[in-house]
């Protein structure tokens, strides 16, 4: 009788450790969640991003952080390394024109196409070139579990589509992305590279945003 209650008890401990506190919810499987996930995000109005960087990543743009409407407009302030240099750049974009500033001085103008040489983060909301292509692309993606209301998952990116967001990326990216479980929109993606690792994060989905060009003095 007591080696049967041994192995009852050892059974019932099994069960509740396998839980891990959420009830035992499978998790999703990883293409079909990528696919969900990228359909969403072609349906977003606007988000705030930002981009950040540890180490030192071979990527010209080291920090960003701004607003996005669908429709391809943004705003916020940039830093870039221009010839070994960094410059922190403020800037609104506002359908064809990109009014921008350096540290000192005031604003001047650029046409999209010259600011697309450099980074266009409007293209992070773009269906065909942003966050909803990168997840699409995604190849072999592997859930790994549950953070913060996020699915987490493992996967690779190839290059041609991570350079589109991150420019300089010139290999493909064995990287990580968070994909909120409520809404399957991103909320973070973590590329290693060499050199260090580049982490984009999207979040204020739909929240109103109004892009103007800055007052003239």
């Amino acid at each position: 009788m007591l080696r049967r209650l041994l192995v009852v008890a050892a059974l019932a401990l099994a069960s509740a450790c396998s839980s891990g506190g959420g009830g035992g919810a499978e998790l999703p499987a990883g293409p079909e969640l990528m696919q969900k996930a990228s359909e969403a995000m072609k349906t977003v109005k606007s988000a705030g991003f930002s981009i950040t960087t540890e180490g030192s990543p071979q990527v010209p743009v080291k920090k960003a952080d701004g607003r996005l409407t669908a429709e391809g407009d943004a705003d916020g302030t940039l830093t870039i390394d221009i010839l070994g240099t960094l410059q922190e750049v403020s800037f609104a974009l506002v359908d064809d024109t990109v009014h921008f500033k350096g540290p000192t001085g005031g604003f001047q103008k650029m046409t999209r196409a010259q600011l697309a040489q450099f980074y266009d983060p409007s293209v992070i909301l773009e269906p065909t070139k942003g966050i909803a292509r990168l997840l699409a692309s995604a190849t072999n993606p592997k859930v790994e579990g549950v953070e913060d209301g996020s699915y987490r998952v493992a996967t690779t990116f190839p290059a041609g589509v991570v350079s589109s967001i991150v420019p300089g990326v010139t290999q493909d990216v064995n990287g990580k992305v968070w994909i909120d479980q409520a809404t399957s929109r991103l909320t973070k993606a973590s590329l290693p590279m060499q050199g260090g690792t580049v982490t984009v994060a999207v979040s204020d989905y739909d929240a109103p945003v109004t892009i103007t060009p800055p007052a003239e003095k």
